[in-house]
């Protein structure tokens, strides 16, 4: 195995609570989404260009509060109403819709407003972009009823932000955005990350200018940085394995990174 191999591996994009890195922005959005979920808000919106971390928030949330509330997490994004409603029918009633059988979308919500003031169901809807648009509007007229709350992720673009406004304009009593890093949160993400599996070599060398070019080709979006170190190192291993003359083990090389870039279209000849 490459000394290289495990830098590389911090830096695979993934959902990992466990491995959650705490920015001053990220802590602040998780206490103003913790704070929604405490009030009495039909509904909340969190907003995010991709890889802003908006899954892991949610993921978090859900890990940390799921013993205090009814709180359940919809991760994987439903192509079709039938599919969208047996997840809710199991999460209303804790048994499952029986193969072939539907339930009427009335029925939903009679049974909300049913059981409106005798339970607190909060539901975390990942991903809401992939959803059909008229999933969303059923959503919409679900959290009417007062009986169940949908916090709702959204990607920030233009066509989402419209679809957003159509369908829950009138509905949305909360929205909390998620940004991209700037330079300095970057840095610490970065070493951050670095630090907590002990590669304090490897921290210690990525310099400001490295940030400096990091940040300029990705924008601080955190997707976007783990993708490029994850290739840089990736570079990295490769020489050592087959060339390890041509690298420099002391240092974190620019010439990498403009490779790096290369190699991910951000640069082009």
């Amino acid at each position: 195995m490459s000394r290289y191999t495990r830098p590389k591996a911090i830096f695979v994009d993934e959902i990992n609570v466990d491995k959650f890195i705490e920015l001053e922005s990220a802590q602040k959005a998780y206490e103003q989404l913790h704070h929604s979920i405490d009030k009495t808000l039909k509904m909340v919106l969190l907003f995010g260009r991709p890889g802003t971390g908006k899954s892991l928030l949610l993921n978090r949330i859900y890990r940390d509060l799921r013993d205090r509330y009814e709180l359940y997490l919809f991760d994987t994004p439903s192509l079709s109403g039938d599919d969208f409603f047996r997840k809710l029918f199991l999460v209303l009633t804790h048994q499952e819709i029986p193969q072939g059988a539907k339930v009427p979308f009335g029925t939903f919500v009679d049974y909300l407003k049913s059981i409106k003031g005798t339970r607190s169901v909060i539901v975390l809807v990942d991903e809401a972009q992939l959803y059909p648009k008229e999933i969303l509007e059923q959503i919409r007229i679900l959290s009417d009823t007062g009986a169940i709350k949908f916090v709702i992720s959204l990607h920030k673009t233009d066509e989402e932000e419209l679809v957003a406004k159509e369908h829950f304009q009138s509905r949305i009593w909360e929205v909390i955005e998620l940004k991209n890093a700037t330079r300095d949160e970057l840095k610490t993400y970065v070493h951050k990350k670095l630090l907590q599996e002990n590669e304090f070599e490897r921290a210690n060398q990525i310099r400001d200018s490295h940030i400096r070019f990091i940040h300029r080709y990705t924008g601080g979006n955190y997707r976007e940085t783990n993708k490029m170190l994850y290739t840089a190192y990736e570079i990295y291993e490769h020489y050592d394995q087959h060339n390890p003359s041509r690298i420099d083990h002391n240092r974190f090389s620019r010439k990498i990174l403009e490779m790096t870039a290369l190699k991910l279209g951000y640069i082009h000849v």
